[in-house]
């Protein structure tokens, strides 16, 4: 077949630029070979109709799937980073607590470096982190990325009105493009990025909407069928099997059962005060000095404010909340700042409600 599709090539002397650049494009890529092939039968129709008048239309509907396939990356892996020593000081500097998820990483890559030095390759676990909002399910996703070395892409399930926001559309369809699945390995460069699945638990508008999504999910994270994964606009074989797939959900009753055989659900509780009161002086308030340009020596905290920060509304079982204040008495001691340059901005249990307000 193959020596045919090259006859018809050599043939085909007056070819268009246009499809003569969609060759090149394929021809510098390492797509599997009977993609390569399907390609070629498509230029060459496409070329044959550069002589009649349908040229146009056929042209912009191969140009723009051409350009897809050759985007996807085939064969191309980051190189994970198995040092346990590195993820445990990246997972320590970035979360506060949740040794359980923590030491779950660590033991998937001691796993994963067992394996890799007798030369067999490891199944990648399918995550699923379970809590309230703002306790750091994303972060911590993220976090994962980064200790591995990996691409971080997030796709959000919540209120997806169909699987096909998941799998895509036929290209038979005039505005048909690949589904969120597709373009996040785009995305990412890579074959084998952490791919975050956020609030699975919130995913269809329906009864009927979520089943559908659910069982599009199954598909996509069952190892036994996912190596084979196909999008309905690439209509190929992707494999997916080295991707690390994250899930999150704020609770498990909305899950499908036979999804759930699927995951290991890890459980992640709210932080009490005093836990919030170490994350906010140790994690966030260095980022809202980063963020915000403010000198450490600009913005104090008296030890004795903390306590009053960390409620502001109430009880919040997350950090998210404080976050936003603690950015807020940022953004204020910035203007103050740019006003007087002079200015040191203390905060404290007399004037902590100035800063709070109407944050």
């Amino acid at each position: 077949m193959r020596q045919s599709i090259i006859i018809k090539k050599i043939e085909i002397m007056e070819e268009p630029k246009e499809i003569q650049r969609l060759r090149g494009m394929v021809d510098g890529k390492p797509l599997p070979e009977t993609l390569k092939d399907q390609i070629y039968v498509l230029l060459d129709r496409v070329s044959r109709a550069s002589t009649y008048g349908n040229y146009s239309s056929e042209y912009e509907g191969a140009a723009k799937y051409i350009e897809w396939i050759v985007s996807i990356p085939w064969e191309t892996y980051s190189n994970d980073n198995l040092d346990l020593q590195n993820a445990k000081v990246i997972l320590d500097q970035e979360h506060y607590g949740m040794n359980s998820v923590k030491e779950r990483v660590l033991e998937y890559l001691a796993v994963v470096n067992l394996l890799h030095q007798k030369q067999v390759s490891a199944k990648t676990p399918i995550l699923c982190f379970v809590g309230l909002q703002g306790i750091g399910k994303t972060t911590m996703a993220r976090s994962i990325a980064k200790a591995l070395g990996r691409s971080f892409e997030r796709i959000s399930l919540g209120g997806m009105p169909s699987a096909l926001e998941l799998l895509g559309r036929s290209k038979a369809n005039p505005d048909a493009e690949p589904g969120l699945i597709i373009r996040s390995l785009v995305k990412a460069k890579s074959i084998n990025p952490v791919i975050l699945l956020d609030e699975i638990d919130k995913t269809g508008n329906d009864l009927g909407s979520r089943a559908s999504v659910m069982a599009s999910l199954l598909e996509i994270l069952d190892p036994e069928q996912n190596a084979t994964f196909r999008d309905n606009y690439i209509d190929f074989p992707v494999d997916l099997s080295q991707v690390f797939f994250v899930l999150t959900a704020n609770n498990l009753g909305t899950i499908s059962t036979a999804l759930l055989d699927r995951l290991e659900i890890i459980k992640l509780t709210g932080y009490s005060d005093e836990e919030k009161e170490t994350i906010a002086r140790d994690y966030i308030l260095p980022k809202v000095y980063a963020n915000t340009g403010i000198d450490e020596s600009k913005l104090i905290f008296t030890p004795d404010v903390w306590p009053l920060l960390i409620r502001p509304l109430g009880y919040e079982a997350g950090i998210r909340e404080l976050e936003r204040v603690l950015m807020g008495i940022g953004r204020k001691a910035a203007k103050k700042i740019l006003e007087n340059p002079d200015n040191i901005t203390t905060i404290s249990i007399e004037n902590y409600k100035d800063y709070i307000n109407e944050i």
